[in-house]
């Protein structure tokens, strides 16, 4: 370890810290937190620490600093500077200065965990939002969330900057202002090797916003979706080709199948920077309850009409289709250079009582598109040969985990997934845990060798407000937890990220730093992800503990850069 470093950055920090105290006497209050901690609005202000942030070149670095007054805030307005290495050398400019927003959680949720922050109805902090100014209550905190993105050519070095914090109150305009300081390390992060999905719908409630499908405006929207994904690192895009395609009747009594607009998803994606992969969307469904069978989605020509039916995977109906459908995919993705990184979905979940239906999915999609990698949420392992890249849920990982270890020995890719579940003392990004537990998901991937991460509530809000309304009705469980269904929220023109959307996004480039060391020393990378994932359900949490586990890591990738 570099004392003599450590030593620097330290009385850094102590006299930033300093400044902030000084600083914060008067009507105005403000101190840094580390932006890993959720702050409500009833903190008061706390000592000994400054706004500072450890980082690789080409990663982002978040600040969090918190603002008060008794007598409350009228038109608070923040403002970053540029943060500067030594006497101007190079700068960096701060990507945003946002206003962290609060969001009620009106029940727990099923089966919280002990270290649930609090008990439900609650608000809770998580949308960053997009006002330029706001108004804080009397005594009421207001964290803001500054965001630095660090180029990949960055200097490396400490640079330092201030936040400026404005407003009215108590009848008097006031300023206060806090230091922030950066500390770039000699290490490089590019792309991430980790596969990391979400699914999202195109739809857009509650703003003035309401595009007509394929308008211009339509794919202006869903262009900056696939924008919003891909500077969170996301790699994998969801598009589905059998509902984006288009059928129509031919002269000779079969199906026509037109793939430009899947096309133009996919260019899309591609373009701002999402793929990576492409998950083709599932082709069946249950056909009733959670227990049921499963039967696919095809389409025929009758009376010169295109017909869409569901049918039992088995049935002659299915085997027509698909002897039309996937030899057209797989030709159609092979002319435009996407077979290699195309995979294809089912039916989502099978698990025990269903195997033998979705067994007949993949019977169909081995008959006549071989090619294909079949990738599946899955909560069985009694699908061996029907499935290429595994996605159980993060229970089931657990509880297979020898059946998934075999199988990645056998070839297969495995991933793991949360959702709704797993609960409990399990990692995952609901609105009560602490919020290092949503970034600690991806040190799980690291720990136990899964090569992905799938969610499926990127934004699937419904009919009611998502700021709130946090949690949601569903047909299986009595409800959705908060947090599940969505990370992030309708804004004015695009999507408004959340602190848990951040802390996703920094977990994906801790699991990079981790594999980059693993390269070179691998007991260094197993020790220190065994240090906060001690088992799949159990973590070391503390916040101090994870930032000197970080700062161990950037070190002894810096000396191996150096070396």
């Amino acid at each position: 370890m570099n004392r003599v470093f450590l030593s620097a950055v330290s009385l850094a920090m102590l006299a930033g810290c300093a400044t902030m105290i000084r600083e914060s006497r008067g009507p105005l209050e403000c101190w840094a937190v580390d932006p890993l901690h959720k702050v409500f609005q009833d903190a008061t202000p706390e000592g000994g620490r400054a706004a500072h942030a450890d980082v690789a070149r080409g990663e982002h670095a978040s600040f969090q600093v918190v603002v008060r007054a008794e007598d409350g805030i009228r038109g608070l307005t923040a403002m970053a500077s540029p943060l500067e290495l030594r006497q101007g050398d190079a700068t960096l400019e701060p990507e945003s200065v946002r206003f962290v927003g609060y969001v009620h959680v009106d029940r727990p949720t099923q089966t919280p965990s002990s270290d649930q922050l609090r008990e439900p109805p609650a608000d809770y902090p998580d949308p960053l939002l997009e006002d330029k100014t706001i108004d804080v209550p009397a005594g009421h905190a207001q964290p803001v969330w500054v965001t630095v993105h660090v180029p990949v050519d960055a200097p490396p070095g400490t640079y330092r900057g201030t936040l400026t914090l404005e407003g009215e109150t108590g009848g008097a305009a006031e300023t206060v202002s806090a230091p922030l300081t950066l500390h770039v390390y000699d290490v490089a992060v590019e792309s991430t090797r980790l596969w990391v999905t979400q699914w999202f719908s195109m739809q857009w409630r509650h703003m003035e916003i309401d595009p007509e499908p394929e308008s211009d405006e339509y794919y202006a929207l869903l262009r900056r979706y696939a924008r919003n994904m891909a500077d969170h690192r996301h790699n994998v895009a969801l598009i589905s080709p059998i509902y984006l395609a288009t059928f129509k009747a031919s002269d000779n009594g079969l199906l026509d199948i037109d793939f430009s607009k899947f096309d133009r998803w996919v260019e899309i994606f591609q373009e701002e920077g999402v793929i990576g992969r492409i998950e083709g969307g599932h082709i069946g469904g249950r056909v009733g309850g959670w227990e049921s069978e499963f039967v696919v989605h095809t389409r025929r020509v009758e009376e010169g009409q295109v017909v869409s039916e569901r049918v039992a995977p088995d049935s002659p109906e299915a085997d027509a289709f698909y002897a039309q459908f996937f030899p057209a995919l797989v030709l159609h993705l092979d002319t435009r250079g996407w077979l290699d990184i195309y995979m294809q979905h089912l039916a989502d979940e099978p698990i025990e009582s269903n195997v033998d239906s979705y067994r007949a999915m993949a019977a169909l999609a081995r008959k006549y598109a071989p090619e294909l990698l079949i990738i599946e949420a899955c909560h069985t392992k009694a699908l061996t040969g029907s499935i290429d890249v595994w996605v159980p849920q993060l229970n089931y990982l657990e509880r297979d985990y020898p059946h998934y270890r075999e199988r990645q020995a056998a070839g297969d890719e495995v991933w793991f997934y949360t959702c709704v579940f797993p609960q409990g003392e399990y990692a995952n990004r609901f609105l009560e845990q602490p919020l290092i537990k949503t970034r600690l998901l991806h040190w799980i991937n690291f720990r136990y060798c899964a090569t992905g991460y799938l969610h499926w509530g990127y934004n699937q809000w419904t009919e009611d407000c998502p700021f709130t309304h946090t949690t949601r009705p569903h047909p299986g469980p009595p409800y959705l937890p908060a947090g599940d269904p969505w990370i992030v929220y309708p804004g004015k023109e695009g999507p408004l990220d959340s602190i848990r959307f951040e802390a996703m996004r920094d977990g994906i480039v801790d699991h990079e730093l981790l594999s980059m060391l693993a390269e070179e020393d691998l007991d260094a990378a197993e020790t220190l992800s065994r240090r906060h994932i001690i088992d799949f359900a159990r973590y070391d949490t503390s916040v101090e503990t994870f930032r000197a586990s970080r700062r161990e890591l950037l070190e002894r990738l810096e000396q191996l850069h150096r070396r």
